[in-house]
């Protein structure tokens, strides 16, 4: 089932045209990685699924993004409660200098969505959900910014599935870690994909056969070719691809 379809979408900083008549759908509960060499274009396509680009000056987009049937781009406010329900995750952890436990609950708090017991109830469920509880339940009162990077990140992800955010976006969320933290995301990834929908981009190539379902290729803002992750990656269609898999580029 399609969670989200992308069709004929434009992106332009100014003069400059930095995503190119993209078109792709993505599957409910399921990894899709977007690929691609610095500068492609695959973060900037990432943030226009949430309309975090709205944030930029001088910004552009033509084209539609269809979340559950509905153009986000067609919405004359609410981007508070799409942002909501599409989360992003960053490159590097970002936890507010708060505690562990106010972390989690912040979103909760701001769209008195809880509180009380059933405010404790979601952190805890939330932090589960991450594997954080067990490191962390005599620490909740803590200040987050003391936590590992892993534990950081997992940190971020646990807010998002505390407000019931159905999209995670995930924006190369291992660069900043070592390569057991990283394996330990990506099972976690592989956890969370039986509820949420994730879209990662990632520089990794190792990273994107390992855990997406669906990958997409970008080269200069084009989305090159889109398909099952195996296909992308042992029989690729276009030759740019292939050359970039083989690492003749990029």
């Amino acid at each position: 089932m399609k969670k989200i379809e992308i069709e004929g979408l434009n992106l332009f900083y100014g003069d400059f045209q930095a995503l190119l008549d993209i078109r792709m759908s993505v599957r409910e509960k399921a990894i899709t990685a977007l690929i691609g060499s610095s500068g492609c274009g695959k973060s900037t396509l990432l943030r226009c699924l949430n309309r975090m680009n709205d944030l930029i000056e001088d910004v552009r987009i033509e084209g539609s993004v269809k979340i559950d049937g509905k153009d986000i781009y067609k919405i004359k406010s609410g981007l508070t409660q799409l942002r909501k329900k599409v989360g992003m995750v960053f490159q590097r952890p970002n936890p507010f200098p708060l505690s562990v436990y106010e972390n989690v609950a912040f979103g909760l708090r701001v769209h008195h969505m809880a509180k009380g017991s059933e405010l404790e109830d979601i952190v805890g469920e939330s932090l589960k959900a991450v594997h954080l509880w067990d490191e962390l339940k005599d620490r909740l009162n803590r200040s987050a910014l003391g936590l590992s990077l892993e534990q950081k990140q997992r940190l971020c992800i646990a807010r998002l599935i505390a407000v019931k955010s159905e999209v995670l976006l995930m924006d190369e969320p291992c660069s900043a870690l070592d390569p057991l933290a990283t394996l330990r995301i990506e099972d976690l990834m592989q956890l969370l994909k039986k509820d949420y929908t994730i879209v990662i981009v990632t520089h990794n190539m190792q990273q994107a056969a390992r855990v997406s379902d669906e990958t997409g290729f970008m080269l200069l803002g084009e989305l090159v070719e889109f398909g099952r992750t195996p296909d992308i990656f042992t029989k690729p269609k276009d030759k740019r691809t292939e050359d970039y898999i083989t690492g003749r580029f990029g």
